[in-house]
């Protein structure tokens, strides 16, 4: 029986703001690192402090991979549902930890072993998330508008890092600075325990999507890590190669881009915050638009507009941050290259999850990006802070567009999976 439109729109927004919760509660740990990096890594300059909060960061990367694997076969075999809610149940313990945790000063080197376990604990669980989310949202969205749909999945991560912003902002207004860099710090982390506790109220209630419900009723077989990599090599490597360069210049201009303002454009950390701000808004509210013209044009030309265009415009944008004190400017060069990046964002969770049968979807999807994501996107800022402290900064302009590139001559050999896809059910 088919979805109504009503339905559909429900489910699909359900299962996004759940997803809103769970990258609110990651990329918090990103936008008040400026604050708690002393707290935690007392000793050493500016850049070195970063430089540690950046190492947890990417730890917390490389544990998606195995909460990947874990929450994917728990999806495949139990349900959508049952994976989204407790991958968000995990979170919440994660932002407790951290927002409880006491500082070096207080407990000694137990601080940072403490936020690299929550880190570790948070990635486990995104690492199901992403792939359960990108796989129910695309599922539930519909044949003939399911790029337009499933680019809320997008919509909503980028709105978690808005939210987790904005709660930053915010903060600094209503606090001394001396307030926010002594406790005010943890209150984004309380904040996204709380809004956890509501997402797990609204998952609870989501209905199961149909493609897993059909594979259950027809008894399908629920395949493995094995069973994934040996089957569906090609869409492995594909996943593989084009989330290298996705993951890489996404966090780039997200994550990174807001200490790259401070530590070397030289704008303070409020005017950074803000440049950050709005360029997400334009960001999300850019995703629909393209996600709809994926629909139109297809997946592949949207996927080699994205890579070609960031293996281009990397350099000379971040070399035109880096020397502008102008905060217009700034924006609009970040915004250029958002837009570009947007080709890809847009369509990320649907075209991978057309690229698997039901039975191993929600783990191809998971472990492939997961893997790529730790290996370029989780070490995107550790990265770029150390060319930084060797006093070579550019070289991580040439490797960013470098991953991008790779990124593009794998879009090259994908087909068209608007057109050839295994999502059967609409």
């Amino acid at each position: 029986m088919l979805l109504g439109s009503v339905s559909r729109i429900s489910a699909v927004l359900g299962g996004s703001a759940g997803n809103l919760v769970e990258w609110f509660d990651w990329y918090t740990y990103s936008a008040a690192a400026l604050y708690f990096a002393p707290i935690f890594f007392p000793k050493g300059d500016q850049t070195a402090q970063l430089l540690q909060t950046a190492a947890v960061f990417a730890v917390g990367f490389f544990a998606r991979p195995i909460g990947a694997w874990l929450m994917g076969l728990y999806a495949d075999r139990v349900g959508r549902k049952a994976a989204l809610t407790l991958s968000v149940t995990m979170m919440c313990g994660g932002s407790l930890a951290i927002a409880a945790t006491p500082g070096a000063a207080s407990i000694g080197v137990a601080a940072p072993v403490i936020l690299l376990l929550a880190r570790v604990f948070q990635g486990l669980s995104l690492g199901g998330e992403y792939g359960a989310s990108a796989t129910y949202i695309s599922e539930m969205a519909g044949r003939r508008h399911r790029g337009f749909w499933s680019s809320f999945h997008y919509v909503t991560l980028i709105g978690g890092q808005l939210t987790a912003l904005a709660v930053l902002i915010i903060l600094q207004h209503l606090l001394r600075k001396a307030d926010m860099a002594a406790w005010g710090w943890r209150i984004p982390f309380v904040i996204g325990a709380g809004l956890a506790i509501v997402a797990y109220w609204l998952r609870r209630r989501l209905p199961e999507s149909q493609s897993f419900v059909r594979a259950e009723t027809e008894g399908t077989v629920r395949a493995g890590i094995r069973q994934l990599f040996l089957e569906h090599p090609r869409e492995v490597l594909t996943v593989l190669g084009f989330t290298a360069g996705g993951s890489m210049i996404f966090y780039v201009y997200t994550t990174y881009m807001q200490k790259f303002l401070t530590n070397t454009a030289g704008f303070s950390k409020d005017q950074a915050t803000e440049i950050s701000a709005v360029s997400l808004v334009a960001f999300m509210v850019a995703q629909p638009f393209f996600g709809w013209l994926s629909d139109k044009v297809g997946r592949k030309p949207m996927m080699l507009v994205a890579f070609g265009g960031g293996a281009l415009v990397t350099w000379p944008v971040m070399t035109g941050v880096a020397a502008t004190r102008s905060s217009w400017i700034a924006f609009c060069l970040i915004f250029a290259a958002m837009m570009i990046q947007s080709c890809y964002t847009s369509i990320s969770a649907v075209v991978k999850a057309e690229l698997f049968p039901t039975a191993i979807r929600t783990l191809g999807v998971a472990v492939p990006y997961a893997l790529a994501n730790a290996a370029f996107g989780g070490t995107a800022e550790y990265v770029a802070l150390w060319f930084k402290s060797i006093g070579s900064e550019s070289g991580f302009y040439i490797y960013a567009s470098a991953a991008a590139a790779i990124s593009f001559l794998v879009a090259l050999t994908m087909s068209e999976t608007r057109v050839h896809n295994r999502i059967l059910e609409d």
